[in-house]
């Protein structure tokens, strides 16, 4: 278990990519991470499952109770829905933004991409995400990149559901290193 000492937040929403949630909190969990699902809201949001609505989950915290320095690592899930109403919260870019202040690995995978566009920590930085988004992130100053995972100084993306394998391998491994000097928002 080689994070038993960690605590990893999942930032997410209704509409949140089924897989992209459960998969990893499910692999943090094994590998001994105390993983908390927070959202703007408290009771339980609901999955989007390819096409129709999913499995809900019990929301841990909400954002306006959460304090990032609690944690060792954020992972964002996508799917169309979550994402898109996330980047429009002041709470949740707030939270994302201070995890690059304080060097922390950020994972994003699929449309979650989104959320550092808001946070405006993609400048200069290589990234990948969902091929529909990929211009914007472009836009935001990235290099985008075609790849399964890529990794830039602590900040994980993954283009979509087939790539949680490494997706998730990169979380611990990127939790396990801990504070990256090049994760900042001056990065």
């Amino acid at each position: 278990m080689r994070l038993e000492d960690k605590k990893i937040a999942i930032v997410a929403t209704h509409g949140f990519e089924k897989s992209e949630l459960f998969e990893p909190l499910n692999a943090l969990k094994e590998e001994g991470a105390q993983v908390h699902v927070i959202a703007p809201e408290s009771g339980f949001i609901k999955s989007w499952d390819q096409k129709d609505w999913g499995e809900s989950i019990l929301v841990d915290m909400t954002l306006a109770n959460a304090a990032p320095s609690d944690y060792d690592s954020l992972v964002l899930p996508g799917g169309v829905m979550n994402p898109d109403m996330l980047r429009t919260n002041k709470d949740a870019i707030q939270f994302i933004r201070a995890f690059f202040q304080e060097g922390k690995p950020v994972a994003a995978i699929c449309h979650a991409p989104w959320l550092l566009i808001d946070a405006g920590v993609l400048q200069n930085r290589k990234a990948t995400s969902y091929k529909s988004i990929k211009q914007d992130i472009i836009n935001a100053g990235a290099n985008w990149l075609d790849q399964e995972v890529v990794v830039d100084q602590g900040m994980v993306t993954s283009r979509n559901p087939d790539d949680l394998p490494a997706f998730i391998q990169k979380i611990v491994e990127e939790t396990m290193e801990g504070k990256h000097k090049g994760q900042s928002l001056n990065a």
